[in-house]
């Protein structure tokens, strides 16, 4: 199985759930609060290892309450913390999750803290790290010239790249070239090309101008309606699957995805097997309350 290398973000989630997200200027009465691990990084790499992958995560944490909450649960699920710095000049990052709990759409606000404090002399130092990987994940929560040159680190060391854009911000044109398998949902493509993605034909446009730009292999999440997949030789839409369990929260859906796909990828099956396995994990962790505390197991796959 090959090793993954996640770069990204860790944040304490402050969960506030109701059964509506407030608008401009109104109170909610909320029926729970739940505070755990979040941050895309983190999620995609707990994904990952939860799925018993070969994880080593990038990032940048403080020495504080919320810091310690996250190499506990790194060391429970066996994944690598030597790349995950510890600087008590910041306080570990955080974000302020509102879902409503009658359809699970949510709306997020991150304060990325010390992850938002990484520079490049960080991704140096744990150059180590990513040159005995085979798999590089990332994302775009942060600092964009870090993430710009881990991927090209990443990419020199002939690792397989995965950028999931989120949140999308500008990526630089030279980028998109070193972008193995590009991951974005239908927002997301919305943002890059600046334009309406709704119909099939729209989705299949979308990812041919996405090649266009350099990318090999292009995924756009369609979340119910599952993804779709294109290169320069083939194109397909893998459809989500029918649970029996009503969807309760999709926050952390992406990164469930993300996080199973790289483990997908680490175990050698062909994409279509890979999408697959990824719209199975994603579509299950919809079913479970939060971001990290839904990602599910082996075991829980095997059992659904």
């Amino acid at each position: 199985m090959k090793t993954i290398s996640v770069f990204g973000v860790f944040v304490a989630d402050l969960c506030f759930i109701a059964n509506a997200i407030p608008e401009k200027g109104q109170t909610v009465l909320g029926s729970n609060h739940i505070i755990g691990p979040g941050g895309k990084g983190s999620n995609q790499a707990i994904a990952a290892a939860k799925l018993n992958g070969s994880v080593k995560f990038i990032s940048k944490i403080g020495k504080d309450k919320n810091g310690e909450m996250a190499l506990a649960l790194y060391n429970e699920l066996g994944m690598d913390t030597a790349c995950v710095i510890q600087d008590e000049k910041y306080l570990t990052g955080v974000a302020g999750i509102m879902i409503n709990e009658k359809t699970g759409d949510n709306a997020i606000n991150i304060i990325p803290g010390a992850a938002g404090k990484l520079i490049k002399d960080d991704i140096d130092r744990n150059l180590k790290f990513i040159e005995v990987s085979e798999i590089f994940l990332t994302q775009l929560e942060t600092p964009y010239e870090v993430t710009s040159y881990a991927l090209k680190k990443a990419s020199e060391n002939g690792l397989i790249t995965i950028l999931n854009p989120a949140p999308a911000c500008k990526i630089n044109d030279d980028d998109f070239k070193l972008i193995d398998f590009f991951t974005p949902n239908e927002t997301e493509a919305e943002f890059y090309l600046n334009k309406k993605i709704e119909t099939e034909k729209d989705i299949k446009s979308a990812s041919e101008e996405f090649l266009k730009k350099g990318i090999k292999n292009v995924i756009i999440t369609l979340g119910e309606k599952g993804c779709y997949f294109a290169n320069e030789k083939e194109n397909f839409f893998i459809k989500a699957f029918k649970f029996k369990d009503p969807v309760i929260d999709t926050t952390g859906a992406g990164d469930a995805f993300n996080g199973a796909f790289a483990v997908a990828l680490s175990k050698d099956l062909n994409i279509k097997e890979a999408l697959t396995f990824a719209n199975k994990v994603a579509g299950i962790s919809t079913t479970k309350q939060g971001a990290a505390a839904s990602m599910p197991s082996l075991e829980d796959l095997k059992n659904y």
